[in-house]
């Protein structure tokens, strides 16, 4: 189970650096101060958009659990 739950961390800790690289910048963070915020969304969100941000929430859900059960495995059998 353990070994299992490593897995799970290590695949969705890569997922989620892809996942949030693909986000389109929104402005008014460190991009901003390197120039990348001279961009404005005027326009709303697409439905690729939205798909990316649901399948980001689920990575991010995904790996929480696999840290706390983690960390529950190894506090039990350590």
């Amino acid at each position: 189970m353990t070994l299992f739950l490593r897995i799970l961390l290590l695949v969705t800790s890569v997922l989620l650096v892809l996942l949030v690289l693909l986000h389109r910048a929104k402005g008014g963070g460190l991009s901003s101060l390197f120039g990348g915020g001279m961009q404005s969304s005027l326009a709303g969100s697409s439905v690729a958009e939205k798909n990316l941000d649901r399948v980001t929430l689920f990575v991010i859900a995904l790996w929480v659990i696999s840290i706390v059960g983690t960390g529950l495995l190894i506090k039990l059998n350590g």
